[in-house]
Parts: C-alpha cells; sequence; structure tokens
C-alpha cells in the first residue's frame, strides 16, 4: 500500500481528472458524433422557450394577424424537430432518411413561423397609422425581436451541423483518446513461457 506522503499533490489529481473526463468526453462524441447537433438545436429551444414571456406580451401588445399562430408553430415544431433528429440518427444504425427529411421541413416551417413573426412586429413599428414606439413600457418588444432572431441563427448554425455532420465526424473520429500504458520496468520480469519452476 502507497504511503500518504506517496500521493500526488491535489493539484496533479485535480489536473488528472480534468483530463480523463475530457478524454472520456471524446470518447462519447467519437461514439455519437450527433450529438454536437442536437446540443445546438435543444439550445435553439431554450433559447426561445425560456424568452416566451416576451413573445406573448409582444403578441397581446400588437395583435397582428398569425402572430399567435407563428408562436404556436415555433414551439410545436422546434418539439417535433428534435423527437425526428433522434429518430433520424439511431445509435449503431444507419441514417433514417424520411425521419431526417421530416426534421428539415419541420425547422423550415419554424424559421418561417419566425421570419413571419418579425414581419409583423416590423409592421407594427413602422405602420403610417398609429405606430406602435418602443418605451420603457414596452421594451418587451425589443427583446422579443432579439431572441426571435437569435433563435433563427442558431437553427441556421444547427442546419449546418446536420449538413456537415459526415465531415466532421470523420475528423473526430481521427482524434487519439486511447490511455496510454507506461512500462514500470517490471515488463520484463514476467513469465510467460508457461514451464513450471
Amino acid at each position: 500500500m502507497a504511503n500518504k506522503s506517496e500521493k500526488k499533490p491535489f493539484g496533479q489529481r485535480f489536473a488528472a481528472g480534468l483530463k480523463e473526463a475530457w478524454r472520456k468526453f471524446l470518447v462519447a462524441i467519437k461514439r455519437r458524433p450527433q450529438m454536437i447537433p442536437l446540443v445546438v438545436l435543444v439550445a435553439a429551444f431554450l433559447v426561445y422557450s425560456l424568452n416566451l414571456m416576451h413573445v406573448s406580451d409582444t403578441t397581446a401588445k400588437i395583435q397582428g394577424a398569425g402572430m399567435g399562430l407563428a408562436g404556436f408553430a415555433t414551439m410545436l415544431f422546434s418539439m417535433l424537430s428534435m423527437v425526428c433528429f433522434m429518430n433520424a440518427f439511431p445509435y449503431r444504425k444507419k441514417v433514417n432518411i424520411p425521419m431526417l427529411v421530416l426534421m428539415f421541413v419541420m425547422l423550415g416551417v419554424v424559421i418561417f413561423a419566425d421570419v413571419y413573426y418579425l414581419g409583423r412586429i416590423s409592421a407594427a413599428l413602422n405602420r403610417a397609422d398609429n405606430p406602435i414606439t418602443i418605451t420603457a413600457s414596452t421594451l418587451y418588444i425589443a427583446y422579443a425581436q432579439w431572441y426571435v432572431r437569435m433563435h433563427i441563427i442558431i437553427l441556421c448554425v444547427a442546419i449546418v451541423l446536420i449538413v456537415l455532420l459526415p465531415v466532421y465526424s470523420k475528423w473526430i473520429r481521427k482524434i487519439r483518446t486511447s490511455v496510454e500504458v507506461t512500462d514500470n520496468g517490471a515488463m520484463g520480469e514476467i513469465d510467460i513461457s508457461g514451464d513450471d519452476a
């Protein structure tokens, strides 16, 4: 048993722990590189859903045609597109093409709904008759615009990552994640001949 004096310092143990955690993370990514675009899709959903209050307040204030339906479509098809994504990339199986196509259609609907929603806000702010002005009391409209734009940008990043998945997954698989075993000099002393003494 090793003495306490031989125990590595905390800093070295912490660094070794971080290195091992990073290695395990890379191994998981190598096995399932499709997790990268899935995380981006989840991030897009969280950006929109966690700021839904601003979107709802903006819809109630402007009351533009189809704004509520656009917000509902964004939430619904965002969730369904993630379900389609997980079904499109089953573990250790070939890509499910119909699910992949359906996912892209749903993401297209989500982006269209977001663009339509932004158009309704822009029309309300720039209309000739009684335009809505953004003040301290209606600052949520500016927040809604910003978060919907961010949602579109993150979705576009996710789409690019999905399209390029076959390319960067090959690069990821080339990353070395094997553990190096060091020889402490005792390997030569092991008798593997099987002869009895």
